[in-house]
């Protein structure tokens, strides 16, 4: 295998050489590096760097970029672990070359979840994350942090498959980019529970291909129980752009409060807060001291994310515009006359037609008409 020389934030390190304009790895290169992750592996970098846990695991490690980064620029004790014996070959060439101490593992990612613990558990798959879950989050004992890049199932473009590996029935509405979040969310947590455990979202965010949770654990049954009162469903109204939120395991059927229309649930998933602003703001702070490539992205992901609204869904205002035969106005102008009218609205993370408001959809249509 022919190898090339990359450099993330101050980590050099040897990988595939291979076609990285394909969007899936060939079947000739079971080992893949994705310089579209970049962000992904900056983000939990930034975060690593202000939790400082006791040690790290890289649970399926592919190249190792995430772990050998975590060594080498956070200084903690890392495991990196993969299920490919030519991954772990180049893991342990970059681990010597960089002079590092990290522990590196061949083993079933299930298998090694079974049986060790960590203080933090990273899970990156390549697609869902779902048959891998239940051992990692005995593994892990205080910080949990999930990809998923199966995004059609979790959004509700692939319906079957989401309610099969999420336990969940998604829709997929303007807002799926906010469903895919907190249907991972809601399914993370519900697997945690069981375990007389409880969870609370440090930063979790959306990208285009791929959704990342980052999560803090507590032990005990009331921490278990304040993370099930945050389980619940959306009501998508059938003929308008009202939803509602309604907390509880048990889906209601409430009609429309706009137009007294029927509503379909979406759910159960995550309500409430998918960010800690406590943590977000020391992030952007430590962020102007690094050196990451995605930096300038990431310093905006993390002023959207600190600003925006706790509600579980947001409205497309192009689609709302167009519906009542409107050039949609700039986003800024929404959001400001609906601040103005008294109700909090903010933009969003992973959309520039989106907003999130907690104004009645009729007083949001006047925003976009008087735009």
């Amino acid at each position: 295998m022919e190898y090339r020389r990359i450099r993330e934030g101050n980590t050099e390190l040897d990988v595939p050489l291979v076609d990285e304009t394909s969007q899936f790895p060939p079947i000739t290169a079971p080992i893949f590096y994705n310089p579209a992750m970049e962000l992904n592996r900056d983000a939990t970098i930034l975060l690593l760097s202000t939790l400082k846990p006791l040690n790290y695991l890289d649970a399926m490690g592919g190249t190792g970029v995430r772990g050998l980064r975590a060594a080498q620029e956070c200084g903690i004790p890392v495991t990196i672990n993969d299920h490919n014996v030519g991954a772990v070959d180049l893991i342990r060439r970059n681990v010597t070359a960089l002079g590092l101490s990290c522990d590196v593992t061949w083993q079933d990612v299930n298998v090694m979840g079974s049986s060790r613990r960590f203080d933090a558990v990273d899970l990156d798959p390549f697609g869902t994350p779902a048959p891998y879950l239940d051992s990692l989050i005995r593994s892990a004992q205080r910080y949990l942090f999930i990809t998923a890049t199966d995004t059609a199932p979790l959004c509700g473009a692939h319906l079957k498959a989401g309610m099969r590996r999420y336990f969940s029935r998604p829709m997929n509405t303007e807002y799926n980019a906010e469903v895919a979040l907190r249907t991972l969310l809601g399914f993370v947590a519900r697997e945690i529970i069981k375990y007389d455990r409880g969870c609370e979202p440090l930063f979790c965010y959306t990208r285009s291909h791929y959704v990342r949770v980052h999560l803090r654990l507590i032990s005990g049954i009331h921490a278990a129980d304040r993370t099930l009162k945050r389980i619940g469903y959306l009501h998508q109204c059938t003929k308008c752009f009202e939803r509602i939120e309604q907390p509880g395991l048990i889906a209601e059927s409430p009609v429309c409060t706009s137009c007294g229309s029927p509503t379909k649930a979406i759910g159960p998933l995550w309500l409430g807060a998918i960010n800690d602003r406590s943590h977000l703001i020391p992030m952007q702070f430590l962020l102007s001291r690094m050196e990451l490539g995605t930096k300038r992205e990431l310093h905006t992901l993390l002023s959207l994310c600190i600003d925006e609204l706790d509600t579980s869904s947001h409205y497309d205002y192009h689609l709302m515009a167009q519906a009542i035969g409107r050039s949609p106005p700039k986003l800024e102008r929404v959001v400001d006359r609906l601040r103005t009218a008294g109700y909090p609205s903010t933009r969003t993370h992973y959309s520039g037609t989106a907003l999130k408001t907690m104004a009645p959809v009729d007083t949001l249509l006047q925003a976009i008409r008087d735009g």
